[in-house]
């Protein structure tokens, strides 16, 4: 299986590389794996969905490729 950096993953998903670790500490990201202090993610992993909500609207919050 062929893997990626947080890097090329933030750059592929347009999302920092940060929300990008916390997605793998917490397990969305499927078939990510951590070697030494480096998360490796799947060439084919898929973005995972952002479920952060607008607190006053309840309206989705950035990172989503569905337009508003």
């Amino acid at each position: 299986m062929d893997y990626i950096t947080l890097k090329e993953a933030s750059e592929q998903w347009c999302i920092s590389a940060r929300m990008i670790n916390y997605y793998c500490s917490k397990g969305r990201i499927i078939g990510a794996v951590k070697i030494a202090s480096v998360w490796l993610i799947p060439k084919d992993a898929r973005k995972p969905e952002d479920k952060r909500k607008n607190r006053r609207s309840g309206e989705d919050v950035g990172g989503n490729d569905e337009p508003r």
